[in-house]
């Protein structure tokens, strides 16, 4: 394949980078569309979808420069996105990879980068609406997970910058839709188990992304203009939501019940931060039951502004909130009844 043929996405055994690839698969045959991931799985699940894939880490830098060779495009999902964990992975993961791809970009003159960032880096624990993308960043990182983000993308934007590579970063807010194991899921779970309080202000607003939107996004990121490079776009669905209206509408789909039980917010945290003080101290491997995270992602407004991707990508999200959850809880509610 010429180099123009070539896309390059990692990450894609995970939720957005596989829904990606196969899009790209599935809509541009005169492009060849390649793989990154570590599950073998689903790599021949893509496989059998015409992406070629390659299992590989890649924190293995010779093996990332090996996989780059002769790509025109690439674009950087692969993560550990998680609110819990040990440092050094996050490190790993988020920052040596990234500085293996952006160095192999360079080396192989790649001529697009999209680098998939998070606008977790927003978090400070207030209520935002409208985040635009040059908001003030918290001195401190909400978690280790922003904080390794952040760094890598600073790191994409100056070396790619001093390299001759035209690199974009994209910030989409909770990717949901079918085959999310991430937010809906989650939900789900401490629904069943009956754990799920209602905390905070019941019009808590909040942005979500659906994962078609996103792609679509991706895409545009990828066409852009050569102009654009250095650029960071905020992405979202553009239709926030009240959190508590989507868990109801979640428990109702799955025939549970609604959560009634309140617990004041200050309660709350303060019961996070006892028990992220005990995991950290006795089991710093396994993700506390109550983060101080998650109590806040529940009770704290966090909108963002998409109108720089509206006006220079061309973002317009073809699915709506109403039908993008609809199509998520109807996969959820056949998920449940087959288990």
């Amino acid at each position: 394949m010429t180099a123009e043929r070539r896309i390059v996405v990692t990450g894609a055994t995970g939720f957005l980078g596989g829904a990606l690839a196969r899009h790209l698969a599935a809509t541009r045959p005169w492009q060849q569309v390649v793989g990154l991931g570590r599950d073998a799985g689903r790599g021949r699940a893509l496989q059998a979808q015409g992406v070629e894939f390659h299992a590989l880490d890649l924190t293995d830098e010779a093996a990332v420069h090996r996989v780059l060779r002769g790509a025109d495009t690439v674009v950087h999902c692969a993560a550990l996105s998680s609110p819990w964990g040990r440092r050094e992975a996050f490190v790993a993961a988020n920052i040596t990879a990234t500085e293996h791809v952006v160095a192999a970009c360079i080396a192989r003159q790649v001529r697009r980068l999209v680098h998939i960032s998070t606008p977790g880096i927003y978090h400070d624990g207030a209520p935002h609406l409208g985040i635009r993308e040059d908001h003030r960043l918290p001195a401190k990182p909400v978690n280790d997970y922003a904080a390794t983000k952040l760094v890598a993308e600073r790191l994409v934007f100056e070396r790619c910058a001093a390299g001759g590579v035209s690199a974009l970063a994209l910030r989409p807010r909770a990717i949901f839709g079918p085959g999310d194991s991430a937010i809906l899921p989650r939900l789900a779970q401490a629904l069943r188990a009956g754990r799920l309080r209602r905390i905070g202000d019941e019009a808590c607003m909040v942005d979500l992304s659906y994962i078609d939107n996103v792609v679509d996004a991706t895409v545009l990121a990828m066409d852009a203009s050569w102009r654009l490079g250095g650029r960071v776009y905020n992405i979202s669905n553009g239709e926030p939501v009240a959190i508590w209206n989507v868990i109801d509408r979640l428990a109702d789909a799955l025939s549970l019940p609604r959560p009634r039980k309140r617990v004041p917010k200050p309660l709350a945290l303060a019961l996070a931060s006892a028990v992220e003080a005990f995991h950290r101290r006795f089991r710093p491997d396994a993700e506390p039951p109550l983060l101080r995270y998650g109590v806040e992602l529940l009770s704290v407004d966090m909108t963002l502004d998409i109108a720089r991707a509206r006006e220079e990508l061309g973002y317009r999200p073809r699915v709506n909130m109403d039908e993008a959850l609809d199509k998520t809880l109807r996969e959820l509610a056949r998920a449940e009844r087959r288990t």
